[in-house]
């Protein structure tokens, strides 16, 4: 069989076989592998580690303050009429006679197991009133994210290019105002000009009563499940809900993004590998958008992702305003009813949100900076 070499700089080889430029050998590989291996096992171990004492640090600060607030498990559960053998009773099998780091330790386990205990307002386990209610916020944060992540990002970058402008102007402006006035204003204020003037959006709540429970919960985002159920009333009433509540939480998190956008665009923009495009004569537009802006793309990971964290957390009253049967709501009546177990339950699921999407946000840092690897 005829065998055909290519030509390198160094050696000559037969085609198919690996060519480098130098010549290596499996022996001169291997201890490369294993050094990578070793390297990535310990950067996933480090990783891990991280992520679970960060997690502990969150049980510890949530069991410590069910202990220092001002309520009474034990009367929350039986009354403040209940006789004290009942009252002791209650305390043993809570557990709440036993010491500290005992509790602790049964906390840690019980909320390992998914055992949250049962909420007094629900009278449901707390694990299935947060598989209930957090896909509603997960959905309004999303929209609300895609609104400021499309807008913000072209605004910050244009505030940028055109610094010092009537443009730059208006865009601070903008950011201004999403930084200073109050959501459950602006929810007010919304509902009374789109929805009861001039009739644009659906009123409060998540979808029309007669739609409610019509599309089979699959993913518990309401919009998706009317997709995957193919039902399209329900499913524009549903965006009709949505619309009002996203946009709010939207313009907040442009407020944020634009700003941030604008700042690291100028910090590139004043390089000096941007004036050397220009002296070679590349478009603006290509300096712009390829030679600035695709070093910051790194930054914004972060902004976005802790923009996304602050919407599914943050947006209690646009909640509370929208009726809007998320998290935030589901937390402000627990705690106006003293249902700590929900209230911690509640805690615990936003804490985790957070370290998750900070923990995505480093590993897609050093997948976009290889200088972080």
């Amino acid at each position: 069989m005829k065998r055909t070499f290519v030509r390198n700089a160094h050696n000559i080889t037969p085609r198919g076989e690996e060519t480098t430029g130098l010549t290596t050998s499996s022996s001169e590989t291997a201890p490369e592998i294993r050094h990578r291996a070793q390297d990535l096992a310990l950067g996933i171990g480090r990783f891990v580690a991280v992520t679970a004492l960060t997690f502990l640090g969150l049980l510890a600060i949530t069991f410590f303050i069910g202990r220092v607030v001002p309520i009474d498990p034990v009367v929350a559960v039986v009354g403040d009429r209940a006789s004290q053998e009942v009252y002791e009773a209650t305390r043993q099998a809570l557990g709440l006679d036993r010491p500290l780091a005992v509790q602790f330790l049964i906390y840690v386990r019980d909320v390992l197991s998914g055992d949250f205990g049962t909420s007094l307002t629900t009278g449901r386990p707390v694990i299935e009133d947060l598989a209930r209610f957090f896909p509603a916020t997960v959905e309004m944060a999303t929209a609300g994210i895609l609104i400021g992540v499309l807008l913000g990002v072209p605004m910050g970058v244009i505030a940028a290019a055109r610094a010092g402008s009537w443009l730059d102007q208006l865009i601070r402006v903008l950011g201004l105002l999403g930084y200073s006035v109050p959501a459950f204003w602006m929810g007010l204020v919304g509902l009374a000009v789109f929805y009861a003037g001039l009739g644009w959006v659906a009123g409060p709540g998540r979808i029309d009563i007669f739609y409610d429970g019509l599309v089979p919960p699959v993913t518990g985002l309401l919009t998706v499940d009317a997709i995957i159920a193919g039902d399209w009333a329900i499913l524009g009433n549903a965006i009709s809900h949505l619309v009002l509540p996203a946009s709010i939480l939207g313009f907040f998190s442009l407020a944020y993004i634009a700003r941030m956008t604008r700042s690291f665009m100028l910090d590139q923009l004043s390089q000096e590998f941007v004036t050397t495009a220009r002296v070679k004569g590349v478009s603006e537009r290509a300096v712009i958008w390829k030679h600035a802006f695709y070093p910051i793309r790194v930054q914004l990971v972060t902004v976005i992702g802790l923009s996304y964290a602050v919407l599914l957390e943050g947006s209690v009253m646009v909640e509370i305003v929208f009726s809007w049967p998320g998290i935030g709501n589901y937390l402000t009546t627990a705690l106006l009813r003293a249902d700590m177990a929900a209230v911690l339950g509640a805690t615990i699921l936003i804490g985790t949100v957070f370290i998750v999407i900070n923990r995505l946000s480093d590993l897609l840092y050093r997948v976009f900076d290889p200088r972080s690897r």
